[in-house]
C-alpha cells in the first residue's frame, strides 16, 4: 500500500497529495521511503534549526531519555533551569513559562493581557499565531478564523501601518500582538521603524508589546532575536520552533513587571518545561551558539538573496525578510505549482501564499548547498510559465 494511501486511512485534516514518506535526514538533506533524495530548504516549517539528525541534538534526547524524561511541574529539574537562565541571557528577560508549542504559549500570552484589566487585543492583517481558539482568533486570516467564530471576543486587525496603530490604539487596549515577520504570509516585512513606533505606542498607553518569534527566533533572522535588531524591549516574546531543533517546545518570556499578572494557579501545562524537552533545547541553543550559527544565518541570507537578485527571474517581483527566512513573491497564484515542481526536481520549498515561496532552511546550510539550491529552483520557477496557459 502506498504512503498516500495509508496517509488517507489512518489520518485526517491534513491534505495528503503532494505526501512524500520521509524516512532519514541527514543536515540539509532528506530521503524518502523510495530512497530519493530532497535538499530540504524548509526544515520542518523552520523548526530545524541544526539540520537533521545532528549528532548534538541526538546525544542530548538519547543522554537526557537515559536520565528522567518527565517529572510534571509539580517539581523542577536542572535542564529546566538551565534552559530558563539560558533564555533570560539570550533574550534580556526576567521569567520565562514553557510550553510544548508556539500556540500554546501565544494561549498564556493571551491570559496575560487579561490579567490587565482590558480586553481589546490589537493585532495586524495577514498575521499568523496558532490554530487553537484563542490563537486563532488573533490570527488575520479570515479563511482561517471564519468557519470556527464565534471565537473570542475583542481583537481588531489593523493593517501594517504606524498611522492604522495610531488611530486604534487607546487606554482600553490590552495588547497589541505582532510578528517582526509574517512568516505565514511568506516572510512579508514590517515597515521600517514600525516595532519601534510600536513598542512606543503601547508604553504610552499602557498596553503590552507582545512578539510572536516562533518563527523568527533563535538566530533564524541573523540575529538572535528579530526585536533585537530594532533596539526595543517587549513586553512578552513567544517562542518555539527553532529552539527545541525538532523536539517539541514553547517558550513564553516575560520581561519587567509583566511577569507578575500571573500568579500560580492562573495558569499551567502537564508536559511543559519537561527534562527531556528542555535538555534538548539547551543542547541546540548551546551549539547555535558555539557554531555562530546566527552569523552563518546572516551570511548565507545574503548569498541567496544576491543569488535571487541574479536571477532577474521575470516572475520574481520581490524578495523579503532577513537571514534565513526568506519571503519570494511572484507576479501571480503560481507559488503552488512552483513548489510542487521543486519536490519534483529534489528541493523542498513552501507556498506559503498564492504568489509567495517562504525558505527556512537550517542554519547550519553551507555554501554548497546554496550552490544546489540554485542548481534547481530556476527549474522550479519555469512552472510559473505552464500556469498561466
Amino acid at each position: 500500500m502506498s504512503g498516500q494511501q495509508r496517509f488517507r486511512d489512518a489520518m485526517f485534516s491534513y491534505a495528503p497529495t503532494p505526501l512524500r514518506v520521509l524516512v532519514r535526514g541527514e543536515g540539509a538533506r532528506v530521503w524518502d521511503d523510495q530512497g530519493t533524495e530532497y535538499l530540504d530548504f524548509l526544515a520542518g516549517i523552520a523548526v530545524n534549526a541544526l539540520g537533521h539528525a545532528h549528532p548534538v541534538f541526538v546525544e542530548a534526547v538519547s543522554r537526557q531519555a537515559g536520565r528522567i524524561a518527565h517529572v510534571s511541574n509539580y517539581f523542577a529539574s536542572e535542564p529546566q533551569l538551565e534552559l530558563a537562565e539560558r533564555l533570560k541571557r539570550l533574550t534580556g528577560g526576567d521569567a520565562v513559562f514553557f510550553g510544548n508549542s508556539g500556540t500554546e504559549v501565544i494561549e498564556a500570552a493571551i491570559k496575560v493581557s487579561r490579567r490587565t484589566g482590558r480586553t481589546r487585543i490589537l493585532t495586524l492583517e495577514k498575521s499568523f499565531h496558532g490554530r487553537s481558539t484563542g490563537a486563532l482568533a488573533i490570527t488575520g486570516k479570515d479563511s482561517y478564523r471564519t468557519p470556527f467564530e464565534p471565537l473570542i471576543p475583542g481583537p481588531e486587525f489593523l493593517p501594517s501601518t504606524v498611522e492604522a496603530l495610531e488611530n486604534a490604539i487607546g487606554p482600553d487596549v490590552a495588547a497589541l500582538v505582532l510578528e517582526p515577520i509574517k512568516g505565514e504570509a511568506g516572510a512579508l516585512d514590517l515597515p521600517e521603524g514600525y516595532l519601534a513606533a510600536a513598542r512606543a505606542l503601547t508604553a504610552k498607553h499602557g498596553a503590552l508589546l507582545i512578539l510572536d518569534e516562533i518563527q523568527t527566533g533563535a538566530g533564524r533572522t541573523g540575529d538572535w532575536f528579530a526585536f533585537q535588531r530594532d533596539g526595543i524591549v517587549p513586553d512578552l516574546l513567544a517562542l518555539a520552533k527553532g529552539i527545541g531543533g525538532g523536539f517539541p517546545i514553547g517558550a513564553l518570556v516575560a520581561f519587567g513587571p509583566v511577569k507578575d499578572l500571573l500568579q500560580p494557579g492562573d495558569h499551567g501545562t502537564t508536559f511543559g518545561g519537561n527534562p527531556l524537552a528542555t535538555a534538548t533545547a539547551n543542547a541546540v541553543l548551546g551549539e547555535i551558539e558555539r557554531a555562530d550559527l546566527v552569523g552563518n544565518a546572516r551570511a548565507m541570507g545574503e548569498l541567496i538573496r544576491a543569488g535571487l537578485a541574479a536571477l532577474d527571474h521575470p516572475a520574481i517581483t520581490d524578495v523579503s525578510g532577513r537571514g534565513l527566512l526568506v519571503g519570494i513573491g511572484l507576479d501571480g497564484p503560481h507559488a503552488g505549482a512552483v513548489a510542487t515542481r521543486a519536490l519534483e526536481l529534489g528541493l523542498i520549498v513552501n507556498a506559503a501564499a498564492e504568489d509567495r515561496i517562504r525558505l527556512a532552511p537550517p542554519l547550519t546550510i553551507t555554501a554548497a548547498d546554496v550552490d544546489r539550491f540554485f542548481d534547481l529552483f530556476p527549474q522550479a520557477l519555469a512552472a510559473t510559465e505552464s500556469s498561466d496557459s
